[in-house]
């Protein structure tokens, strides 16, 4: 057995030893703590409703809370505007390996998967190292079968890795269930090698019957994979109870800070309310809500702007592949004329680079955000704006100009969609740096006299 000796005694037994600083006590760091709005917002959101999946009570009650908090803020014509949802709801979830080896796996339903059977599927599951290998597997070839799509993402600055690797989560199951899966088991898309899955909605082609469709974590996809290089044949014992949840109720929330020519199109600053039911969606995307308020009501603390700065908390991004928030706006206020959209939906690291979707004719606006930024150390990057998800409607629908404010994505995919999204991975600091930005930017375009044209071909992300 191991002797244990207090340091109380080993000082005792030689004084000499108090001079040593391994032996000083640990110092207990201070937990961090933020201010201002746009801390208050994701504090408070995060604090007092947590979760919020969308179609869920929570969601309604986050409606609710933002009402109430945008109206303390000073905000006007503060509305929540319902719609109507596809959704989905969480149920049981557990999976297990059982030949060649017993391992049990950390597993996550994917959004809008079908449920098992009560009592599971009990299946040879069969390795693909990629999606393109799944779409090789010939038609049939997987009936009865479950199948398992590895392809591990990278993390990368600008989360480009996203796309192409999202897509495994993405197309995969309908891609399955083509080829006569039973079900299917991905590698979660995420940067992270903690024992976390990430979840996330799939999408179906029309058409394509939906089946059950999982991500494991990293490391249990790693040891699949391990298993895989063995040879032998592989068996799995899957149980997912998740179920869509059609005619789910859920709604956007608006906010205006008028500015001195209500006359001149408007300026929208979006992020979304709803969030994944495994975290408190702090960073995905209570951070952006806080982001984008904050800096609406900074830049007119010396002054109304000369245009009017709406602030959208859309309902169902996460899942609203067929209608959400930004597809309600716009068939809300897509006769409204707005200039300029921009939303904050990628985490609350520092801003390092931005993008710009500008007609020609206002190229000298351009310049003028680009020196607003410059004295932060954020320099312009080439390619187009996209705005995002919870702008995509309505900036196709009125070809809008778009402003991207990149945010450091190195480590938003270790923590996207998973028990991890929680407050105290938030820097307040950079909380802060992001509304900096954000009311640099909005004091050039929200006071900008002349036209804001129009951008043929303009159709944001969704």
């Amino acid at each position: 057995m191991q002797r244990r000796f207090s340091r109380a005694a080993l000082l005792a037994a030689s004084p000499l030893l108090a001079a040593v600083p391994f032996l000083a006590a640990p110092a207990q760091a201070a937990p961090t703590e933020g201010s201002g709005v746009a801390w208050e917002i994701v504090e408070g959101l995060t604090t007092e409703i947590g979760a919020r999946l969308a179609g869920s009570p929570e969601e309604g009650q986050a409606r609710l809370w933002a009402e109430a908090k945008l109206n303390a803020l000073g905000f006007q014509n503060v509305k929540i505007e319902p719609f109507k949802t596809l959704a989905w709801k969480r149920g049981e979830e557990r999976a297990k390996l059982t030949a060649p080896y017993t391992q049990t796996l950390a597993i996550a339903a994917l959004g809008l998967s079908a449920p098992t059977p009560a009592k599971g599927i009990q299946a040879e599951m069969v390795y693909f190292p990629t999606l393109d290998a799944l779409k090789a597997a010939p038609e049939g070839s997987l009936k009865g079968k479950v199948a398992f799509v590895d392809h591990a993402m990278r993390a990368a600055q600008d989360g480009s890795g996203y796309g192409p690797y999202g897509d495994v989560r993405r197309r995969g199951p309908s891609i399955a269930s083509q080829k006569g899966a039973a079900a299917i088991v991905i590698r979660s898309a995420g940067t992270d090698s903690h024992r976390n899955p990430h979840t996330g909605v799939t999408v179906f082609a029309k058409d394509v019957a939906a089946i059950p469709a999982g991500a494991v974590s990293n490391p249990d996809a790693d040891l699949i994979a391990r298993i895989a290089k063995r040879g032998k044949p592989m068996k799995i014992d899957l149980t997912l109870l998740g179920k869509p949840f059609p005619d789910a109720p859920s709604g956007n929330v608006i906010a205006d800070l008028p500015g001195r020519d209500p006359s001149l199109p408007k300026i929208v600053l979006a992020c979304h309310l709803d969030s994944w039911d495994l975290a408190t969606g702090a960073i995905d995307d209570a951070s952006g809500c806080g982001i984008v308020t904050a800096a609406a009501l900074a830049a007119q603390k010396d002054g109304k702007t000369l245009r009017t700065i709406r602030v959208l908390w859309a309902g169902n991004e996460e899942m609203g592949v067929t209608g959400g928030g930004s597809k309600a706006y716009a068939e809300m206020h897509g006769n409204e004329p707005h200039a300029v959209a921009m939303e904050s939906d990628f985490g609350a690291d520092k801003v390092w680079q931005f993008r710009l979707t500008l007609a020609e004719s206002n190229k000298a606006l351009g310049e003028k955000i680009k020196a607003a930024l410059w004295p932060m150390g954020i320099v312009h990057h080439d390619g187009a704006a996209t705005g995002g998800a919870d702008v995509s409607g309505i900036i196709a629908r009125q070809e809008l100009a778009v402003v991207d404010l990149g945010q450091d994505g190195m480590h938003y995919f270790d923590l996207h969609h998973t028990p991890d999204d929680t407050l105290d991975k938030v820097d307040p600091a950079a909380l802060q740096q992001n509304v900096d930005a954000w009311t640099a930017v909005l004091k050039v375009i929200a006071n900008e006299p002349g036209e804001i044209a129009r951008v043929p071909g303009s159709k944001g992300e969704g």
